[in-house]
């Protein structure tokens, strides 16, 4: 699971961008993350986030 994810951010986030320093790097991979659980719609999880979609499991059970 983690390499998948990290093939996505390198792909999505990473890849053509080039950066000045460390902290400008750890900067875009928080922001990636960020997006990439609350913002991300995926078909998958029926058209939801991952958040909105446990969320919403959660309040099922």
């Amino acid at each position: 699971v983690a390499e998948n994810f990290f093939g996505i951010l390198k792909t999505e986030m990473y890849h053509n961008k080039k950066f000045n320093n460390a902290d400008e790097l750890i900067e875009a991979i928080k922001e990636y993350i960020e997006y990439y659980n609350n913002d991300r719609i995926k078909l998958k999880l029926k058209g939801l986030s991952p958040i909105a979609y446990r969320n919403q499991a959660l309040k099922a059970a």
